[in-house]
């Protein structure tokens, strides 16, 4: 995990004298009043379009005042082909319903400065609730001489579906689980944005072949291909290893179109679950099939209001 957003933000510097001038030309074309030094240390337009890419989270936190609506959907596995239409009539489908309020902005001091937004999410699969916190704490500028964008993630679950007798400590803290993640992006130029994000899931109770806290890492991209679509790539590797159940890596690709208050995105992947620290642990291989073979349709809406 170190090694590789180590070797990103090497690429990073690499790239930040060399693409200076690019940076400058993002976002909106501004007028020559606006063309004095300091205009070159304003943000970037955003690595992404959305909050979301496909299962992971962005860099992106949406302004102060803003309140952003999420439909996460994954249709079962396309495994039994046109018998249940590639999935999308078949048994196993899942769905997230979430909101995200952002409630302040220019948190922090110095360049370490930027939005704090906090959501609330119930998925269907293991009747999960959840809480979480995004912080934008480093902003890319124009003139590159902040490189990157770095976003703070977390996420806290409690698994609310019935009662399981054997659970150590009556259905209480057994039941909760932790998220905790470093998103770090770079918009190289207008068609192509790049991020890596190091995460840490934790789960009170597991398996004896597992362990509590596990490690993983997560590496995506966005290239637009006009003005309102973009094609997208997402990757999880797992890092921890476990005596026994260890999960797969994700991998997902997929379409998006995003307007300024409506993003969509329809994609492709190797795993079923849409809270992060479920997708990092709890996608296992299936024994029977390869995993490609096993494959799930989904697609993400998300809806901004400003307030």
């Amino acid at each position: 995990m170190i090694f590789i957003t180590g070797l990103l933000l090497a690429s990073l510097s690499t790239f930040a004298q060399v693409d200076s001038v690019k940076v400058q030309e993002d976002s909106v074309n501004v007028e020559e009043s606006d063309k004095a030094q300091d205009s070159g240390n304003k943000p970037v337009r955003s690595a992404f379009e959305s909050t979301w890419i496909i299962d992971n989270q962005t860099t992106v936190v949406p302004q102060k005042g803003s309140l952003e609506f999420m439909i996460n959907h994954r249709f079962g596995t396309i495994y039994n082909g046109v018998s249940d239409l590639y999935g999308m009539y078949g048994a196993g489908a899942n769905i997230r319903l979430g909101l995200n309020y952002s409630l302040f902005d220019n948190v922090g001091f110095g360049i370490f400065k930027g939005t704090v937004a906090t959501g609330i999410g119930v998925t269907k699969a293991g009747m999960v609730s959840d809480i979480n916190l995004k912080y934008g704490f480093l902003q890319q500028t124009r003139n590159g001489r902040i490189p990157i964008s770095v976003t703070y993630y977390m996420d806290f679950g409690i698994s609310t579906q019935n009662k399981v007798e054997d659970l150590p400590n009556g259905n209480a803290s057994d039941r909760l689980s932790f998220f905790h993640q470093i998103i770090i992006s770079r918009k190289f130029n207008d068609q192509f944005s790049l991020m890596v994000a190091p995460s840490l899931s934790h789960f009170n109770v597991v398996d004896p072949t597992m362990q509590n806290d596990f490690f993983a890492v997560a590496v995506a991209g966005r290239y637009k291909i006009s003005e309102q679509s973009s094609i997208l790539l997402n990757y999880d590797q797992p890092i921890t290893k476990f005596t026994d159940s260890n999960p797969q890596f994700n991998l997902s690709t997929g379409i998006e179109i995003a307007t300024s208050a409506h993003q969509f995105q329809i994609f492709i992947s190797n795993f079923p679950l849409i809270v992060p620290q479920y997708n990092n642990v709890y996608n296992q291989p299936n024994s029977q099939h390869k995993w490609y073979q096993d494959l799930y349709i989904g697609f993400n809406i998300t809806r901004l209001w400003s307030f």
